[in-house]
């Protein structure tokens, strides 16, 4: 989990819900999603939709008296993002705001080969990293017009003393939570 995300659960109580971490379970556990799933990660390739999907709507069913969710890792394809809303709308819920923490790509390099070092992660090392920017750019990026057209898109600077960049991400998340005004 990123530094910020944990800021924002201890701050807000929400849950974290890591596409990522949840994928690794299932790897851990040996099922059929996790070995298909462990394939495409050491590509560094995208896990298809449709088990991305139904593993993050059994999530979110688990967790019913959430007050609120981190989605870390998801939707990184725009049918997610439509798949999410139309799932939140049935659960009479939203999305609120997508943040995205902009960092150069050399300094998105940076960090994650260091957290490979720290963490022994397989899939932090140079050309899986490079790949999965590629991927990103190419099939990720367009999420960010889905919900700019929503207007519920926030691009965060990510370089910056973490508290910084906290005292921003909550300055937005805070402008998102407020009821609309009327008069």
């Amino acid at each position: 989990m990123g530094t910020q995300s944990e800021k924002l659960i201890g701050k807000y109580g929400l849950i974290h819900l890591s596409t990522g971490d949840i994928l690794r379970e299932e790897i851990a556990e040996l099922t059929h999603l996790g070995k298909k799933a462990k394939e495409y990660i050491n590509r560094g390739e995208l896990v298809p939709d449709e088990d991305v999907v139904n593993m993050v709507a059994n999530r979110l069913d688990k967790e019913k008296s959430s007050s609120g969710f981190i989605f870390d890792g998801f939707p990184r394809t725009c049918a997610q993002a439509k798949f999410l809303r139309n799932m939140l709308t049935e659960r009479e819920t939203r999305i609120d705001i997508m943040i995205a923490l902009q960092v150069e790509e050399e300094e998105l390099i940076k960090r994650l080969l260091k957290r490979g070092k720290e963490t022994g992660r397989s899939d932090d090392e140079l050309s899986i990293i490079r790949n999965r920017i590629e991927v990103y750019e190419r099939q990720t990026s367009a999420v960010i017009g889905f919900y700019k057209k929503m207007h519920k898109y926030a691009p965060v600077n990510g370089l910056g003393t973490i508290e910084k960049i906290f005292e921003n991400i909550v300055d937005i998340v805070e402008k998102a939570l407020l009821p609309p005004f009327s008069v």
